[in-house]
């Protein structure tokens, strides 16, 4: 099978390019840094990619067919995070959040399925979070940007069923990787929000070191690839299972009070 992984150079993607090339898979890495990703990672086959631009992404494909034949899977892990307050946050840090989180995972999908629809068959694996059924304080537009990855693998499962294509939706909690490095952090110091805002950030820098590390969501990318008929979505982490069963559950009001307890906000 041949696997393109987007964010491929590091974390959730990073472990699922190591982990599927060892099994056998033909693997695709995408990434802006192609050289620093092939040093880690050298079973892969490399790509630069940037996932917000369609001329890109559909250069990279072509190349993936041109070596392989065609993309049998696509994989999104392409992602970041920005913190701040929905009052002063600004517009453009906003939108440079949704051109990564939900355009960067929108056009991979977009040039991928005419030839999967074609050949009626496929699968499209997204790296989503739990953050998008319980928004995480102060980071909204990360939360939002997964809400709307959510419900875009919801409605591409439905368009794509009659076509042998298979959505799926990976949604992780808590994950040790280098994501908190990566996240925009932002000033705060002039902030109205300044004390809530460091104790939100205190829990969140203090939890994601001692969460599992990024092969256990590269193992159910796996088990998804390899399911006959995979999941619509497969929840992974030490609150899958607390999240969605408190959010299916608890009303709004009750949840909110629990996330702020959580976050000490």
């Amino acid at each position: 099978m041949n696997v393109l992984i987007t964010g491929a150079s590091s974390g959730i993607g990073a472990a699922a390019a190591a982990l599927l090339a060892a099994r056998g898979f033909r693997v695709f890495g995408a990434s802006r840094n192609v050289d620093a990703a092939r040093q880690r990672i050298s079973r892969a086959e490399w790509l630069s990619m940037d996932v917000t631009d369609e001329a890109s992404v559909d250069a990279g494909v072509k190349e993936v067919v041109a070596r392989a034949g065609q993309v049998d899977a696509l994989v999104c892990c392409a992602g970041f995070g920005i913190f701040g307050s929905i009052e002063e946050t600004s517009v453009e840090r906003t939108k440079a959040q949704f051109e990564t989180n939900f355009f960067g995972t929108l056009i991979p999908i977009r040039v991928v399925l005419p030839a999967m629809r074609e050949r009626r068959g496929g699968r499209i694996l997204v790296v989503g979070s739990l953050s998008g059924r319980a928004p995480i304080p102060f980071q909204a537009h990360y939360s939002a940007s997964k809400a709307a990855v959510d419900n875009l693998v919801l409605a591409l499962r439905n368009e794509v069923h009659p076509y042998g294509i298979f959505a799926t939706l990976i949604e992780p909690g808590d994950i040790r990787t280098e994501f908190n490095d990566r996240t925009d952090w932002g000033d705060v110091s002039s902030s109205a929000y300044a004390e809530r805002i460091r104790s939100c950030e205190e829990v969140i820098r203090k939890s994601l070191p001692l969460a599992p590390g990024p092969e256990v969501v590269a193992a159910t990318i796996l088990a998804a690839l390899t399911a006959r008929r995979p999941r619509v979505r497969y929840t992974v982490g030490p609150d899958a299972r607390l999240v969605p069963f408190a959010r299916r559950l608890l009303p709004d009001a009750w949840s909110l009070a629990a996330i702020r307890r959580h976050f000490r906000v």
